[in-house]
């Protein structure tokens, strides 16, 4: 069947269209794909905190695929909104990237060998809040644009690092900066990182057929946990909030006994105050939206309601 894919114009996401594209097309597909500007692109000089985050990335997109001028749509899945408009589903979450995030830099080796008072570039509060958090004396720079204008103000010298997702990077294969995988244990990535979602309209039959393949079990388990978790706590993509789950790597092979772990912070971004939980569960014995409940539960338990509604007040 011919498919139609609408995507946002920017040179990661245009390779993200593509790769789904060349799956598809592998199925025997005709493709196209139509470049849609979104919010997030044309106010690329505001910051996320001023123009409210929800959807800036992807309402045009749905406006498109609601009318029919695209069949489906390709996303990186932290920019996806948890509740997703009545008329879309999300059909398909493809095999998980690298979800981590990275510390790029010039001329350091790593977030702790960074100078006192070092600056670092980053547009996201969920970064900003954890460097604080580890590096309190370091001063955090508002930082909007593709990968490729980051990279260039950093190679400029207008900061000394910059924080960036492992993903993005890896495709585009602009890893010669990269100096640290930060792990998700001191650094928890964003509900979703890492992962494409396959967004389409519900009542479209054909195009749910024709995606179904891409779908990967253990990435949509994984997801479906940070998102369920990021809903509970009232989070979208530009808060405060890391969610992360995966299957432990040392876990039986046979299904039956793996065990996944969960990550969660919610911390400040002005004060670096950081709350923390770990949480470890049987895959198969877990539904994904109760453990994702679950840990949003043992965020609050832990006194994260007081941290979010400070971080709110904070971006007003």
């Amino acid at each position: 069947m011919n498919l139609r894919i609408g995507s946002r114009g920017s040179q990661l996401a245009l390779w993200q269209a593509n790769h789904i594209a060349a799956l598809l097309r592998g199925q025997g597909h005709t493709v196209e794909i139509e470049i849609i500007k979104t919010t997030g692109d044309r106010l690329q000089e505001v910051t996320f905190a001023q123009v409210g985050s929800k959807g800036m990335f992807t309402k045009e997109i749905e406006e498109a695929l609601a009318e029919g001028r695209v069949d489906l749509a390709v996303h990186s899945l932290k920019d996806l909104p948890t509740d997703l408009p009545a008329p879309f589903e999300l059909a398909a979450t493809p095999p998980r990237v690298d979800p981590r995030d990275v510390f790029v830099s010039v001329h350091y080796e790593s977030l702790a060998a960074l100078p006192q008072g070092a600056k670092v570039g980053t547009s996201s509060q969920r970064r900003r809040a954890q460097l604080k958090a580890l590096r309190p004396d370091i001063e955090a720079v508002e930082f909007r644009g593709n990968v490729d204008t980051r990279l260039r103000k950093l190679a400029e010298g207008q900061v000394d690092a910059i924080l960036l997702a492992a993903a993005g990077l890896d495709r585009l294969e602009k890893t010669e900066w990269i100096r640290e995988r930060l792990e998700p244990k001191d650094f928890c990535p964003a509900a979703g990182q890492g992962s494409l979602g396959i967004e389409t309209r519900k009542d479209d039959a054909a195009t749910l057929g024709a995606v179904a393949f891409l779908d990967d079990p253990a990435t949509r388990f994984a997801i479906t946990v940070e998102r369920a978790a990021l809903a509970a706590l009232g989070g979208g993509c530009q808060v405060p909030i890391g969610i992360h789950c995966r299957t432990l790597a040392h876990a039986n092979d046979d299904g039956a006994g793996k065990l996944v772990e969960v990550f969660g912070v919610v911390a400040a971004p002005d004060t670096g105050t950081a709350i923390r939980v770990y949480h470890q569960a049987v895959r198969a014995e877990s539904d994904p939206v109760t453990l994702g409940k679950l840990i949003a539960e043992k965020l609050l338990q832990a006194g994260a309601a007081a941290v979010l509604s400070a971080a709110g007040e904070a971006a007003r």
